[in-house]
């Protein structure tokens, strides 16, 4: 039963994780880990399969070098508040509640991709 589980509960998180690449505020790579952790306890074809994806190599890169790169930060905090801005100015009414709430989310993600992220260590 505790398979089942952790097999749900990963694919969920591949779900959430593939959703945070396209939703500002919503992360995609503490969603992938945790999927890949909930398919190494339960599932090594799944977890294989996840990391043959074309997600498996931030994957890889991140357990390979225990962290992200300034590029991968840089990168990953540009099309982060690219796609807020958009959607806090574009698609939503300057009167709406939402505006705020997304800005606030995007600069939570954004802090947290820089501050909280480890650092990639180098292959020295």
């Amino acid at each position: 039963m505790k398979r089942i589980i952790y097999i749900a509960l990963g694919l969920i998180c591949v779900g959430l994780g593939v959703l945070g690449v396209i939703v500002p505020g919503l992360p995609t790579t503490p969603f992938l880990l945790l999927a890949s952790w909930l398919f190494y306890r339960s599932s090594p074809r799944l977890q294989q399969w996840l990391l043959d994806s074309w997600l498996g190599k931030y994957i890889r890169s991140y357990h390979r070098h225990g962290g992200m790169t300034a590029t991968q930060k840089a990168g990953a905090v540009g099309v982060m508040v690219f796609f807020v801005l958009l959607s806090a100015f574009v698609f939503i009414p300057s009167t709406s509640v939402a505006r705020p709430i997304v800005l606030a989310a995007g600069a939570v993600g954004a802090l947290t991709v820089i501050f909280a992220v480890p650092n990639a260590k180098n292959d020295d």
